[in-house]
C-alpha cells in the first residue's frame, strides 16, 4: 500500500510543489501550522527516523539540505525558521514516511507541545 506521500511524489495525488532533486520532494502542507509550512520528503519510502540505518545516512543528510535550500528559497534564511521531524503516533506523524516539516515566517514559540 503506498502512503500519500509516495502517491504525491509518483503525481498521483496534485501538490503545491516548491522544490525537487533525484532525492527529495518539498510541497506545501495543506494543514499549514506557521505562514510558510513546507514537507520535505525523500523519494525513497522510509517510515519513519527511528527506522533509518547507517546505509541511508546519505539519504537523510540530502533531505536536511533539501529543507535547507527550500528555507533560503522561502526567505527565511535571515530571520530563523524551525525543522521538525516527528517519530510515531504519540509524536504526532500521521502520514508514514519521513518528512521534515520546514516551519517559519513567524516567530515560533518553545517548547513546541
Amino acid at each position: 500500500m503506498s502512503t500519500l506521500f509516495e502517491r504525491i511524489i509518483a503525481g498521483e495525488i496534485p501538490a503545491d510543489v516548491v522544490y525537487e532533486d533525484d532525492w527529495t520532494v518539498a510541497f506545501r502542507d495543506i494543514n499549514p501550522q506557521a505562514p510558510t509550512h513546507i514537507l520535505v520528503v525523500p523519494r525513497h519510502p522510509l517510515p519513519a527516523i527511528a527506522e533509518a540505518t547507517d546505509d541511508q545516512a546519505e539519504l537523510l543528510g540530502r533531505v536536511l539540505l533539501a529543507a535547507r535550500t527550500v528555507a533560503a528559497a522561502e526567505g527565511l534564511s535571515a530571520d530563523g525558521y524551525r525543522l521538525v521531524i516527528n517519530n510515531g503516533e504519540a509524536a504526532g506523524q500521521t502520514v508514514f514516511h519521513l518528512h521534515v516539516h520546514v516551519l517559519g515566517g513567524r516567530k515560533l514559540s518553545w517548547p513546541p507541545g
